[in-house]
């Protein structure tokens, strides 16, 4: 079992989320992936953060949530250092995570993968209802093997079972990678309903920059371990941030 599978739920009644992350230095081993990271997202909004593979996206989402030690700088959710905090507490304080890898259990059902990510059944129906809401298949093949779903049903599937917490920041990951242009606009309009229906916080790490563009008020593009540009987005920011892609 993974441990963003089978950490314990969220509150439901979580008010939008502030993220600052202030000279974030962490890494793997004796190398550092990020050097002295510092960016700031709004409560409500949708940040995207933008960079070439290999520029540590994945590493800062896992050390914001704890799964990746920091060894310098301080991360602080709605103004309270959260630095050094295990993954468990940190989603039991309303921090959820869609990773890019496709954690699930193939021989149990899906209603079987999905009830892993509630810890207690307290909250078990509010969170079906959720998933169940935003991706209607799920609940017509709830009885199925989850490992019959296709590389774009187990993205909405990661993605259902992170919201099915009510999170007050979301942390995604390469959601887009690989999809077809519909799955892609399903979840287009699922993050954008989570946002102005539900005020959630998201962090949106992505390399597609027409899905990243069609969602963020916010973005930056993380190149060599350090935040190299950012900004709200305007009518310039495409070819601004390709200009990054490019070199």
């Amino acid at each position: 079992m993974t441990e963003a599978a089978a950490m314990p739920q969220a509150t439901t009644d979580a008010a939008p989320a502030k993220l600052e992350v202030a000279g974030l230095t962490s890494g793997y081993g004796a190398i550092d992936v990020l050097n002295g990271v510092s960016f700031e997202i709004r409560p409500a909004e949708i940040f995207a953060l933008m960079g070439k593979n290999g520029m540590g996206k994945t590493t800062l989402l896992k050390t914001i949530l704890g799964l990746v030690p920091a060894r310098k700088g301080e991360i602080r959710l709605d103004g309270r250092a959260v630095t050094g905090t295990g993954p468990a507490a940190l989603i039991a304080g309303g921090i959820g995570y869609a990773p890019q890898e496709q954690p699930l259990f193939q021989d149990l059902s899906i209603r079987d993968n999905l009830r892993l990510a509630m810890k207690s059944d307290r909250h078990m129906k509010d969170g079906f209802e959720r998933a169940f809401g935003y991706f209607p298949f799920l609940a017509e093949r709830r009885q199925q093997r989850a490992g019959t779903l296709s590389g774009g049903e187990q993205k909405m599937f990661i993605l259902a079972r992170a919201l099915m917490l009510r999170p007050k920041l979301l942390l995604i990951d390469e959601i887009s990678e690989g999809l077809q242009p519909s799955v892609v606009q399903r979840i287009s309009s699922v993050l954008k309903q989570e946002r102005d229906e539900f005020g959630t916080t998201i962090l949106l790490v992505e390399q597609n920059l027409d899905f990243a563009l069609g969602l963020a008020d916010h973005w930056a593009v993380l190149k060599r371990g350090g935040i190299d540009d950012a900004g709200a987005m305007e009518a310039a920011t495409r070819e601004r941030i390709l200009e990054h892609l490019r070199i």
